[in-house]
């Protein structure tokens, strides 16, 4: 898929989906038209119909099987977020219990670790160029800053366990987050199912060739249904990508705690 359409609105994506499966459908059409007019009409007109349903089958399975991973990965992403937002919460919340000090450090900590992931993460992951290799300094100087702690009771004892474990759940979920940034559906998948798209579009017309209205409808009905397919896939192939992509909403009310 080319990179730039995913990015579009939904109702752009829709109209170049439509218009490129107008094209398709309109140079298939001239094909078997020209074919049927041949000395292959005669073949062509005694294809049977039964080869359309194993065929409409198979077009459907490849389509389940692309929409399941899209899906998936739009739900894990929501997921992450959620429990990377959860974690940063936690320590908000946890750093009431230590010294003012370490609170006051704690928290700008944090806050400078979602305002990177709002202004320079979101970005890179929208254009797929999120990298896993540097560990986050916020996060980096939180941990540190939690095993530091020195913890005067069990009570003490427990909240550093707690921040500790919370800044770890938070780099765990990040992880995941710019992991699922690069999933979607690759070139060769696109390549298959528009490919057997047109492989569809063939057999409807060569199995109506014998009149045109019936082949132009046909073949119309079924071009549109994939227009809408691939719209539908399009538009949350990449689950940070384009109108529907995910935003940082859920990191950032994490600032707006007091």
């Amino acid at each position: 898929m080319v990179d730039w359409i995913p990015n579009l609105p939904v109702v752009l994506i829709a109209v170049v989906a439509l218009v490129g499966m107008a094209l398709l459908t309109l140079a298939i059409y001239a094909l078997v038209m020209h074919l049927a007019e041949s000395e292959r009409a005669e073949a062509l007109q005694a294809l049977s119909p039964g080869m359309l349903p194993p065929m409409g089958i198979l077009f459907a399975l490849i389509v389940g099987f692309l929409a399941v991973g899209v899906w998936g990965n739009v739900d894990r992403a929501e997921e992450v977020i959620s429990d990377e937002a959860s974690a940063l919460r936690s320590v908000v919340i946890l750093s009431d219990d230590l010294p003012p000090e370490v609170r006051v450090r704690m928290r700008a900590h944090i806050r400078r670790q979602i305002e990177s992931a709002v202004n320079d993460e979101w970005p890179a992951m929208r254009e797929q160029r999120a990298i896993l290799s540097p560990v986050p300094a916020p996060l980096a100087d939180a941990l540190h800053l939690a095993l530091r702690v020195d913890p005067q009771d069990e009570t003490e004892m427990e909240v550093r366990r707690e921040l500790v474990t919370s800044i770890q759940d938070a780099l765990a979920a990040r992880r995941q987050r710019i992991f699922l940034s690069e999933s979607g559906i690759n070139a060769v998948k696109w390549l298959a199912l528009l490919s057997l798209a047109a492989l569809t579009l063939c057999a409807i017309g060569l199995v109506h060739s014998a009149n045109r209205t019936t082949t132009r409808l046909a073949m119309g009905l079924f071009a549109l249904a994939v227009a809408v397919v691939v719209t539908m896939l399009a538009a949350e192939n990449e689950p940070f990508q384009g109108q529907l992509g995910i935003d940082p909403d859920l990191l950032e009310q994490v600032l707006t705690r007091p």
